[in-house]
């Protein structure tokens, strides 16, 4: 099998596809899915794009992925998000505050527990609607980037869970649904910095 992509409605200036394909590593699908999304953007072949993982700084640093043209790094920033067999790129201008998540409509019992551990939901039994709750607050916390060291609960979602932020910090992302198939995906964008 080869990993099939599909283009998912995102914001101005992002672009993103989802892959799904469990014989493909999650590596793989990465740099598959960002060098079409490069390609297409800079009107170009796929062949002509290179994909590397930047080194590790240091012990527990995430190492993210760099595009390159003709030897030239490009001003491209990527982001992804995995879940089992699927992953969503999306790319955009590097200062761009950018947070992706995604999960299938099915979670598994641990997950449910944890996503009602965290939840601020006053109907934690309505899985659906604790599921698009939880991966609207990943992506927030995923465009924030202080990862771990920031707890969901602390994440706050507007009565429509179209805007959401995290109260110490002075930035509002918007966010957009962005599911497809059975995957429930969200795509947080912030603003990006006045010059």
């Amino acid at each position: 099998m080869t990993l099939q992509t599909v283009l998912l409605d995102t914001p101005a200036g992002v672009d993103a596809r989802l892959g799904w394909d469990p014989g493909t590593t999650v590596h793989d699908r990465r740099r598959i899915i960002a060098k079409e999304l490069i390609a297409a953007r800079l009107h170009c072949e796929v062949t002509d794009v290179r994909i590397e993982r930047e080194a590790p700084r240091g012990f527990g640093y995430h190492t993210r992925l760099i595009a390159s043209k003709d030897g030239e790094e490009l001003p491209i920033a990527i982001v992804t998000a995995s879940y089992r067999a699927a992953t969503v790129v999306a790319i955009c201008d590097p200062g761009l505050p950018l947070g992706i998540d995604i999960r299938d409509m099915t979670p598994e019992p641990a997950d449910i527990r944890q996503m009602q551990k965290h939840s601020r939901l006053f109907d934690e039994s309505n899985i659906p609607d604790l599921l698009q709750h939880w991966v609207r607050v990943q992506a927030v916390l995923e465009a924030d980037g202080r990862g771990v060291r920031v707890a969901p609960e602390h994440v706050r979602l507007d009565a429509g869970r179209h805007r959401g932020w995290i109260p110490d910090r002075n930035m509002k992302y918007t966010l957009v649904d962005a599911s497809r198939d059975s995957w429930v995906i969200t795509i947080a964008v912030g603003a990006l910095p006045a010059a």
